[in-house]
């Protein structure tokens, strides 16, 4: 069925409808993470109110009208994936009907997903209770490492540092990927692309106008206004500028010296928003803005998805198959824990350069067993059942060998010393 903005509006206002109801239905978490810091920074912070704070929950898949989802924008033509295009459904799955509260907190890059398979699976399992917070990858790692929570959500793999100071094994299981996209509000000019060196400059101040020579030869033909660029940044501890900032530390050797890669940057221009809605917010208010916002946000809140350069030349604009390019373009590199970077491969033409996994991070040996289950039934059935609802939000779902992958290592968490995974 093709997108209608009448549809995707009637979802919106329908899960805002929802979302209160749903939290009564699945009652409060167990504990209650913290609130997501903001990052310090040398520019205000964004306060308007997001347009569209969450994503759509609709079975119609996602397109736009001003930069379609789509390979036939690009400048390559897209070649069937083989790894990365099937996942397989395990049909014969029963969750066990265990009672249990499961805590979450974290990204906010795959919350819309999250959501939707919270709810998809309380209708499976009505005994169990899931509540995830969209507080932000950073905030994410920082409650489950200092045990707020059953579950964390993340962006940005944890770091050594992390890991050995928690000091107990832990397990990054990957569900979906994702992509970012570098949105903007420039009225009048429905379609651009960028450059990684434009994109770089835009951030570091040094482009300040969108009529600048790298912005016109990026895009050829299109007549850009005198307009002042308004640079929005995300203001909490976030994995979608750490995927955002690894592409831009992959193109200019001088962002990575001098700024760098994480999930928080001190950013040299612009103003922050909070999570991905904030940004989307604060660009959709602010014409000349341009920020880096979840494939979804950008959509929801009806705004450009631009293409944007590859290693290979390739202007490419994010679809379900441009970002699984770029997971497939480093299946070779991919270690056994899982914590990898996709970020601008060097070599596929068709591969879409800002993309990344989204991890949830799991204690090894868990406590509650009760919780255990729930929590392991939960992401099999994500990892195995989940997939069609990932495309229709617009994630792609995992290259086959890292989903079994990802399988094995949850079947490695374990309750007294005996794995918790039942298949």
């Amino acid at each position: 069925m093709p997108f209608s903005p009448k549809r995707l509006a009637a979802h919106v206002i329908l899960l805002t409808l929802l979302v209160p109801v749903l939290a009564a239905c699945g009652g409060a978490p167990a504990t209650t993470p913290t609130s997501a810091p903001v990052a310090t920074t040398n520019a205000p912070v964004a306060t308007t109110a997001p347009v569209a704070t969450t994503a759509p929950i609709s079975d119609t898949t996602i397109t736009t009208t001003t930069a379609p989802i789509s390979d036939t924008t690009t400048t390559t033509t897209t070649a069937p994936i083989s790894d990365t295009t099937t996942t397989t459904t395990t049909t014969s799955f029963t969750p066990r009907p265990v009672t249990a509260k499961l805590a979450g907190s974290g990204a906010s890059f795959p919350d819309p997903i999250y959501q939707r398979w919270i709810k998809d699976y309380k209708a499976i399992v009505p005994t169990v209770q899931i509540d995830y917070q969209s507080v932000g990858s950073g905030q994410g790692r920082k409650d489950f490492f200092g045990n707020v929570t059953d579950f964390g959500g993340s962006d940005k793999f944890a770091s050594d540092k992390e890991l050995a100071d928690y000091g107990k094994p832990v397990l990054h299981i990957p569900l979906v990927l994702g992509a970012v996209v570098a949105t903007y509000n420039l009225p009048g000019v429905a379609k651009l692309q960028f450059s990684g060196e434009t994109l770089v400059k835009i951030y570091q101040g040094t482009i300040t106008s969108w009529d600048d020579a790298a912005i016109a030869a990026d895009n050829p033909g299109v007549t850009l206004p005198k307009l002042a660029i308004t640079p929005v940044y995300r203001s909490d501890g976030s994995g979608t500028t750490s995927i955002f900032t690894n592409y831009l530390s992959s193109v200019s050797a001088d962002w990575k010296t001098k700024i760098g890669a994480g999930d928080s940057v001190s950013f040299p221009a612009g103003i922050g928003g909070e999570k991905n809605p904030g940004v989307a917010a604060a660009v959709s208010q602010t014409e000349g803005a341009i920020g880096y916002v979840e494939l979804i946000y950008a959509v929801a809140n009806k705004l450009p998805v631009p293409a944007i350069k590859n290693a290979a030349g390739a202007y490419v604009v994010p679809s379900l198959e441009s970002v699984s390019a770029a997971a497939d373009a480093y299946l070779s590199q991919t270690p056994d824990d899982l914590r990898t970077n996709i970020v601008n491969p060097p070599t596929g033409a068709t591969a879409y350069p800002i993309a990344g996994y989204t991890w949830v991070l799991v204690r090894q040996e868990q406590t509650d067993e009760a919780k255990a289950q729930a929590l392991v039934d939960y992401l099999y059935w994500g990892l195995t059942q989940g997939g069609a609802s990932a495309k229709t939000l617009g994630y792609s779902p995992l290259p086959e060998s890292v989903r079994t992958r990802a399988i094995g290592l949850l079947g490695k968490i374990t309750y007294n010393g005996a794995p918790v995974l039942v298949k």
